[in-house]
């Protein structure tokens, strides 16, 4: 193979794909060994790395071409050895010179001077930091002001991280196209308000706050404000295409619910449990975003008034929002609703009826469908799908009034080829029967559907997942 020339060589190991492969090729002679060192791109390391700087020194001297490095100590306990530290990170900073993407994960070693070091990637690009507790805000801003080519910042489960100067630099210069905060207590939602400027590169962005338990009962949100009336922040997000937002309370202030009526270029919505949304600004968001084609929704229990004297218990929005998003977004073809705290009981928990949710399905050419606790949906909503000519792939969880009579409206969907089935207790044997004759599905999982058999789901599918447990996110 020695023979073989060098630029042969390199070629065939760039068609290898596992590590574990290459490992093993760099073995066989010094020729491979240096070839399959000056191509590799990317190394994930965590408990095995050795931290002392002549070895790190070593590693990246093996891997002079390095552009993705992941270090990741999830799962370490005291005695696995010492952690990559500062010294250890101004190492691979001052070493990588290709690095592109840094991600660190559980590194409780690493502080803001050993961040500071990243200074020297003048390539860097991606900066990941998940669960770095000595991070501050301090740290964040070396980097905004040296990492000058950074587009793309993950923060997740940095606690110490409590001011914004880092945010506000970067929104003035304008270089993020991708933002992700998670869980870092000190930064709120009306912080990302004087990102100012940034708004406008911003491709994606996700903010998920620490989950919290339901506010005072004495909370009652204004059903008929309108934060979109009021154009009090002065920024642009038209070039978003990717949005999520969970955890967040938005009263009694406007906050980032505004953002919703700014997003002309939006594909992709995930909304999880945000307090105080109402249909303005679904309206205004479906208004401004004719390209959307994915939306997610999950809702809790809130309370909106109706009058000045008067209040409802209901999740978030109306069949006005349904019809929104109906009338003004053509492309919709992902939709996923889920309505975890309602009970089947009492069906004027969730805003929506199966009449606004059908003027939905039938105006938008949708593929996917994730239904969870819809307790407004029943066989005349399956009856309604069987006709759905874009229908693909299809998720029902804990929908009780769905029944055998509904299987065997599905089984005449034109297109469908995935179903999932995950506590929905009034389907039997026999319906699924019904689908089992239509030859229809690539795919299928059955979870703790009690009177659904093992037999009875095998040969229904292709590909055929069955579990009698009962789903561990069901279990709180």
């Amino acid at each position: 193979m020695e023979d073989l020339p060098e630029a042969l060589l390199t070629e065939i190991l760039k068609r290898i794909t596992r590590t574990s492969d290459l490992n093993s090729l760099s073995l066989v002679s010094k020729q491979l060994y240096k070839i399959e060192g000056n191509q590799r791109g990317a190394i994930h390391v965590g408990a095995g790395l050795c931290t002392a700087t002549k070895a790190l020194t070593s590693l990246c001297v093996r891997f002079p071409n390095l552009q993705k490095v992941e270090i990741d100590y999830s799962g370490c306990i005291p005695g696995h050895g010492k952690q990559l530290d500062n010294k250890g990170l101004f190492v691979f900073s001052s070493h990588c010179s290709s690095l592109i993407d840094l991600t660190l994960s559980f590194c409780s070693c690493i502080d803001d001077s050993g961040l500071g070091c990243l200074t020297y990637c003048k390539t860097l690009v991606s900066l990941r930091l998940n669960s770095v507790p000595k991070i501050t805000s301090s740290g964040l801003f070396s980097v905004a002001v040296g990492c000058t080519s950074l587009s793309a910042l993950h923060l997740i489960d940095c606690e110490k991280i409590n001011s914004v100067e880092w945010l506000e630099y970067l929104g003035r210069d304008g270089s993020l196209e991708e933002l992700v905060v998670k869980n870092c207590r000190g930064i709120n939602h009306y912080d990302f308000l004087k990102f100012g400027s940034g708004w406008m590169k911003l491709q994606k962005f996700e903010f998920e706050m620490e989950r919290h338990d339901r506010l005072p009962g004495d909370v009652v949100y204004d059903s008929s404000y309108d934060a979109h009336s009021m154009d009090i922040y002065d920024f642009c997000c038209e070039s978003l295409k990717v949005l999520r937002l969970a955890h967040i309370r938005t009263w009694p202030e406007l906050g980032l619910r505004v953002v919703l009526g700014k997003c002309k270029a939006l594909e992709k919505i995930c909304l999880e449990y945000v307090h105080a949304l109402n249909d303005n600004d679904m309206i205004a968001l479906s208004r401004s975003c004719s390209n959307l084609k994915s939306i997610k929704l999950w809702l809790n229990l809130q309370r909106y008034s109706i009058d000045v004297s008067d209040w409802e218990t209901r999740t978030s929005f109306t069949d006005n929002s349904l019809y929104a998003l109906a009338l003004n977004c053509p492309m919709l073809q992902v939709v996923d609703l889920s309505f975890t705290p309602c009970s089947p009981d009492w069906p004027s928990e969730i805003g929506f009826t199966q009449q606004g949710f059908l003027a939905l399905i039938q105006s938008c050419p949708i593929r996917v469908l994730v239904l969870n606790t819809a307790n407004f949906f029943d066989d005349e909503g399956m009856k309604a799908l069987s006709s759905s000519p874009h229908l693909e792939t299809l998720e029902l969880i804990a929908c009780f009034a769905v029944t055998d009579a509904g299987m065997r409206f599905l089984a005449h969907t034109p297109c469908l080829s995935h179903l999932t089935l995950r506590v929905c207790h009034k389907v039997t044997d026999v319906g699924l029967a019904e689908l089992g004759r239509a030859h229809k599905l690539e795919s299928l999982v059955i979870e703790y559907c009690g009177e659904i058999s093992l037999q009875a789901a095998q040969g229904v599918a292709k590909s055929v997942h069955y579990s009698s447990k009962f789903p561990d996110y069901l279990m709180y």
